[in-house]
């Protein structure tokens, strides 16, 4: 079966959380120190807070929700995705992809370009990557974005990020 995709809700908060920590500890494996990660995922309460402060505000998250109804709460949700205004002083484009993820298990599946569609569309958008994240590239590059040479530190993982851009 094929994952339905929905915008987020109230009720999602946890159910996106645990997404959200949990693909950050797959994708990142590899790429942030072991000991970073462990303590940046481990805080479901707080993460699920945000969620769902997120959805009062209005933000806009899409959700990918895993086809089997008999799913534990951890997994759900199996990719989101959210995009808005660009933040960047000197933004090459209106739109930013603020964040899409999905679980280990669906890459390769198509949902990454499922939940990229709903977000961006075809317009032009920019978005950060860890520079050192080949795998999210690779997908970025195969869907018209492109490295512009502008870096930055992320605080929170400790790693460089690049901005790509499609315009």
């Amino acid at each position: 079966m094929r994952p339905e995709i929905r915008q987020a809700t109230a009720k999602d908060a946890e159910a996106a959380a645990w997404c959200h920590l949990l693909c950050w500890r797959e994708a990142y494996a590899g790429l942030v120190e072991a000991d970073v990660l462990a303590e940046r995922t481990s805080d479901l309460e707080r993460r699920t807070e945000r969620w769902a402060h997120a959805t009062a505000e209005g933000w806009i998250r899409w959700l990918a929700v895993n086809p089997d109804p008999e799913a534990a709460v951890q997994d759900r949700v199996i990719g989101f995705s959210s995009a808005g205004p660009a933040r960047d002083d000197d933004a090459p484009t209106p739109l930013e992809l603020f964040a899409i993820y999905a679980r280990q298990a669906w890459w390769s599946t198509g949902l990454g370009a499922r939940l990229l569609e709903v977000a961006v569309g075809k317009d032009p958008a920019s978005l950060w990557v860890f520079e050192d994240n080949r795998r999210a590239r690779t997908f970025y590059r195969r869907n018209g974005f492109v490295e512009d040479g502008v870096r930055k530190h992320d605080p929170y993982f400790g790693l460089m990020e690049i901005r790509m851009v499609r315009h």
